[in-house]
């Protein structure tokens, strides 16, 4: 069957893909940049790409006409609340309009629970978009999931940051509200176990795990698969404003994120619309095996997909390759080169951990005192870490970073800062030859300033500049890794 999969950048996209091939599915890629994708060699060549922004309608004129079947795995949690329920609106009757000169048969959305009768703006705008999908000529399936548990999903790490950082919570009462968790296992068996079975036509159904928690209850068992003790105390004074600031200040998630999902969490997410079991039968994954089985993708360098790569989570622009291209006009540079006599490969695998659990390599200090600073202006700081111990792809974040080229045939790595700043930042690490033959490191930090702000902001921290960059450069080329380092890479 020929399969269109919109959001296939995104965290359940990413973890899907692959199924979809090994069951013999021709599958199209809906994505604004195919350079974001890094597949294995097995399924490259069965995937297709189409770039498309679904935002833009002119740009879904040439979508391949037949079309059989469709994923819609597309949301905008991380827009701002002004801003996401209208992009979501536009989304979808953009992909309606253009789905139906197909011959697709079957849509299948991926909603969130929504019985209450009054919802969070999040989960209102998702029912809508379910409307909106429902007028295409196509028959819509939708699955609506409560909390989905997985490595790298956004809310299995805002509940690591919880557990793991906290000994002691006082933590806002929703915190008593009930849900019913899913393993990401499941979600994708439903999904890629639901197309094409007319049975489930026009129908919505609820998908959920065997267990049904409250918020409280996840964190103490997530403590104690973690062999943590911890202590919860709900507090019924934190308005929804000042909970999603203490979301936000305490785990890596955004304040756009945190406030969306607070909103949400008033809403008990429980199965009602059931059936599905019925039609894509399987063992229900209970949360305390989920906890453990992210935990050990995470202990195999195996987390193929997180919720912090997706642009949603970027304060930049759509358009985020077209800033690969480090630009020199009207910019302040920071450039550095230094020959080495040590194995290129070593040299280049530094570089290619840099950031999450290693650290930045040199007064690692003021890297987290900075993370800090930009948390507490609204800014994402340090805590997203990396998806992946030692592999970057373009498009994945890093700490306070978004990776834009990770070519390591051509030893060249470029980040781009998306902290707070009066400003554009780039970071870029290339490893080339000189005219002698020998290795060449060359580390540049370029910064383009936005207005007179801007430039005091570059003058006022260049000193720091003179010692940090230097002496990360230095430490990149010399750092041996440690023997705990090599029990986390694997």
């Amino acid at each position: 069957m020929k399969i269109l999969l919109t959001g296939a950048n995104g965290y359940i996209g990413r973890r899907l893909l692959p199924v979809l091939v090994m069951q013999g599915h021709d599958v199209i890629c809906l994505v604004r940049d195919k350079r974001r994708i890094e597949l294995e060699e097995k399924i490259i060549d069965k995937v297709q790409f189409y770039e498309a922004d679904l935002l833009k309608p002119e740009q879904l004129q040439d979508l391949p006409k037949d079309i059989e079947a469709s994923f819609y795995l597309v949301h905008s949690l991380g827009s701002s609340s002004s801003s996401f329920q209208q992009m979501e609106k536009n989304t979808s009757q953009n992909f309606v309009e253009a789905i139906n000169k197909t011959e697709c048969k079957h849509i299948i959305y991926l909603s969130g629970i929504s019985n209450d009768d009054t919802l969070s703006k999040h989960l209102s705008s998702r029912k809508n978009a379910e409307t909106i999908l429902s007028q295409a000529k196509a028959s819509l399936t939708v699955l609506r999931a409560a909390i989905i548990i997985g490595s790298g999903g956004a809310s299995f790490e805002i509940i690591r940051d919880l557990v793991e950082k906290l000994p002691i919570m006082v933590a806002p009462k929703w915190l008593r509200t009930r849900c019913q968790p899913i393993a990401i296992r499941n979600v994708i068996n439903y999904l890629s176990g639901i197309i094409g079975k007319e049975e489930s036509y026009g129908k919505t159904y609820d998908i959920g795990g065997p267990d049904i928690l409250t918020y409280k209850e996840m964190l103490l068992i997530f403590a104690q698969v973690r062999g943590l003790k911890r202590y919860i105390i709900t507090l019924p004074v934190l308005t929804p404003r000042l909970s999603s600031y203490w979301l936000h200040f305490v785990t890596a998630t955004s304040y756009k994120i945190a406030s969306s999902l607070v909103d949400s969490m008033k809403n008990e997410v429980i199965v009602e619309n059931k059936g599905i079991e019925d039609i894509v039968p399987q063992e229900l994954i209970t949360y305390s095996e989920a906890v453990k089985m992210a935990f050990d993708r995470i202990a195999q360098n195996e987390v193929v997909s997180s919720w912090k790569d997706a642009f949603a989570s970027s304060k930049i622009n759509t358009e985020l390759m077209e800033f690969v291209q480090v630009p020199t006009y009207g910019c302040y540079m920071d450039k550095r080169t230094a020959i080495f006599e040590r194995n290129r490969s070593e040299v280049l695998q530094n570089i290619w951990k840099i950031g999450g659990d290693r650290g930045w390599y040199y007064w690692n200090f003021l890297w987290k005192l900075r993370g800090y600073m930009d948390k507490a202006v609204g800014g994402v700081g340090l805590r997203r870490g990396r998806r992946s111990h030692d592999q970057l792809v373009a498009g994945d974040s890093l700490d306070f970073w978004r990776v834009l080229v990770a070519d390591k045939k051509e030893g060249r790595l470029l980040l781009f800062a998306e902290m707070k700043l009066p400003g554009e930042a780039w970071l870029e690490f290339k490893i080339s030859k000189n005219e002698e033959g020998k290795n060449k490191i060359t580390q540049t930090a370029t910064f383009r300033p936005h207005g007179l702000f801007g430039r005091l902001y570059w003058y006022s921290i260049f000193v720091f500049h003179e010692f940090i960059f230097e002496g990360m450069m230095n430490k990149i080329i010399s750092h041996q890794e440690s023997e705990k380092e090599s029990a986390l890479t694997g």
